[in-house]
C-alpha cells in the first residue's frame, strides 16, 4: 500500500474518532429511571423513598408529586402515565353498632371497606370509620337505678318486722341468694362505725337477699348488674353511702360471715 493509501486510512481512523466524541457528548444517556423500579414503578403524591438512579447515578423521582419540583426521571411520562391516575373507592356503610353504655350516654360506630385503592396520583380514601353519641336505654337500666339498702349480717337472719300486719307473716318463704360486689366508692360516714368500715375501695362484699327483702319479683332491690355501676346506702349509718359492680351471684346460698343483707 503506498503513502496516499495509508494517509486515507489514517484520515478515516480520525474522522471516527471525532464523530464518536461527538455522539458521547451530544447524544443523551438513556436514563435507567422509573422503568427499573422493582416494586411499584410509580407512587401518588409525595414520596421520598420512590426514587431511583440515572445511569449517570444521579437520582431522580417516580411519585406524581416530582412534576411539581421538575425532578422526575426522563421515562416517568411514558412508564407512570400509561394508565390515567384512579380515585379511591370505597364500598357502602355498615350497620351502627350497638351503644356502648347499655344505659346512660355512650357512643357507637359504623365502618366501611377499600373497594378500589388509589392509583398514580388519585384522590385519597375518605373516612372509614365514623362514631356518634347514643344514649343507652336497655332493659336492665331501670334495675340500675335502683339503690341497694344494706345492714351487717349481725341482724337476726330472716328478721321478722314485729309491725308487719298478720297476711304479711304469711309470705311463702323463699330460697335465699348471694351476690359478691366490687365496692367502687365509699362515703366518709362509713368510717364511724366498724362493721361498716370495712366497705372501702376495690372490697370484695358479699351481699345476702333473704326472703323477707325480696320484691315482687322473687329479688333485692338495688342486687346489682354486671358491667354496670350501682348504688347502696347503709340503713342504720346515716351518710353511708357508695357504689358497687356485680361480678357474680349464686343462688340458693348463704353469704359467710361479717356480710351483709339486703333490707
Amino acid at each position: 500500500m503506498g503513502a496516499q493509501g495509508w494517509s486515507a486510512v489514517r484520515m478515516e481512523i480520525v474522522v471516527c474518532g471525532y464523530l464518536a466524541f461527538f455522539c458521547s457528548e451530544f447524544v443523551p444517556v438513556t436514563e435507567a429511571g422509573c422503568r427499573e423500579r422493582g416494586n411499584q414503578n410509580c407512587c401518588p403524591g409525595r414520596d421520598n423513598e420512590c426514587f431511583e438512579y440515572t445511569r449517570r447515578k444521579t437520582v431522580c423521582y417516580c411519585d406524581s408529586y416530582c412534576q411539581k419540583t421538575r425532578d422526575c426521571c426522563e421515562d416517568y411520562q411514558h412508564v407512570c402515565q400509561i394508565s390515567a391516575a384512579t380515585n379511591c373507592e370505597v364500598g357502602p356503610w355498615g350497620p351502627w353498632s350497638s351503644c356502648s353504655s347499655p344505659c346512660g350516654v355512650g357512643s357507637k360506630e359504623r365502618s366501611r371497606q377499600v373497594s378500589n385503592p388509589p392509583r398514580n396520583g388519585g384522590s385519597p380514601c375518605p373516612d372509614l370509620r365514623q362514631r356518634r353519641g347514643c344514649y343507652g336505654n336497655n332493659v336492665i337500666c331501670d334495675n340500675a337505678k335502683e339503690v341497694a339498702k344494706i345492714l351487717p349480717d349481725s341482724f337476726k337472719r330472716n328478721f321478722k318486722d314485729p309491725w308487719r300486719r298478720p297476711h304479711m307473716l304469711m309470705k311463702e318463704e323463699k330460697d335465699s341468694y348471694c351476690v359478691y360486689l366490687r365496692v367502687k366508692q365509699a362515703s366518709a360516714a362509713c368510717r364511724l362505725k366498724l362493721w361498716s368500715a370495712q366497705l372501702v375501695r376495690e372490697r370484695l362484699v358479699c351481699a345476702e337477699c333473704q326472703s323477707d327483702a325480696m320484691s315482687n319479683s322473687d329479688r333485692c332491690a338495688g342486687d346489682g348488674i354486671e358491667g354496670i355501676r350501682t348504688f347502696w346506702t347503709v340503713a342504720s349509718t346515716p351518710g353511708c353511702h357508695g357504689s358497687w359492680m356485680r361480678e357474680l351471684s349464686s343462688e340458693h346460698c348463704r353469704c359467710p360471715p361479717y356480710s351483709v343483707l339486703f333490707v
